[in-house]
């Protein structure tokens, strides 16, 4: 299993979903963050149409390019379909945020071959290694 640190330092195209235009939102200040730190942002969200100037997809399968991390921002309930999803998409890594856990999430990743982590922010993670 791939350590979070080493997964932010490698990944450069991140898809966010759940990632919404609303500026109080946590997935718009990761989203926002991440985006300022050089990685590709490729927003997941089928109530948008553009967020922080990206075209959006509705789900993690219809993006046409290789994607490192998907980054999840909704209810833990609705993660192993998003993570069947990223293991359809090719994706290396299921990325669920702080206060979102799945069994099912992580099982589903796992078996599919990608590194899975759970319950911890990707900025937060990306600042404690400045």
């Amino acid at each position: 299993m791939t350590d979070p640190e080493t997964i932010v330092r490698e990944a450069r195209t991140v898809a966010v979903v759940g990632l919404s235009n609303d500026p109080e939102k946590a997935s718009n200040e990761v989203g926002g963050y991440l985006k300022e730190q050089g990685y590709r942002v490729i927003p997941v969200n089928p109530k948008e149409d553009e967020v922080l100037g990206e075209h959006v997809y509705a789900t993690v399968d219809q993006i046409p390019e290789e994607v490192d991390v998907v980054d999840v921002f909704l209810p833990s309930e609705k993660t192993p379909e998003i993570a069947e999803d990223a293991v359809r998409a090719g994706a290396r890594t299921l990325w669920l945020q702080e206060g979102i856990e799945s069994s099912e999430a992580r099982r589903i990743a796992e078996e599919g071959g990608l590194a899975y982590v759970e319950n911890r922010c990707m900025r937060k993670t990306h600042e404690g290694m400045q």
